[in-house]
């Protein structure tokens, strides 16, 4: 069975710095494409950033461009997210995603690009991220 577990979240003053990581079981994250999405209460999910585990090319929504940093750990089957220069509206609980095995293609590719949720099969817990002003 399938497990992402994300680690990492807290409270912390704006400017300041939170790593994000996210253990995988049972699932390889070799697989195509992993991903983060954050949801803050009354707003719709948002896809991060996510990567194609494969190339390793990384993807970002442009509000976090320049702060935010997507990254694979094979080896450890684990995702990170390294978040620095956080404001309040980086507020939100965080969700780590991965691809499926029937994901491959170009409709996959366009997917994890794009940060399209239908191409995530799995689906971690999420971790809270707060920032104070």
């Amino acid at each position: 069975q399938v497990q992402l577990v994300e680690s990492g979240g807290g409270s912390v003053q704006a400017g300041g710095s939170l790593r994000l990581a996210c253990g995988a079981s049972g699932y390889n994250v070799s697989t195509y494409c992993m991903g983060w999405f954050r949801q803050a209460p009354g707003k719709e999910r948002e896809g991060v950033a996510s990567i194609n585990t494969r190339s390793e090319s990384t993807y970002y929504t442009d509000s976090v461009k320049g702060r935010f940093t997507i990254s694979q750990d094979s080896a450890k089957n684990t995702l990170y997210l390294q978040m620095n220069s956080l404001n309040p509206d980086d507020t939100a609980m965080y969700y780590c995603a991965a691809s499926g095995p029937d994901c491959s293609g170009g409709y996959c590719y366009v997917g994890c690009v794009k940060r399209t949720p239908s191409i995530f099969s799995y689906w971690g817990q999420g971790t809270q991220v707060t920032v104070s002003s």
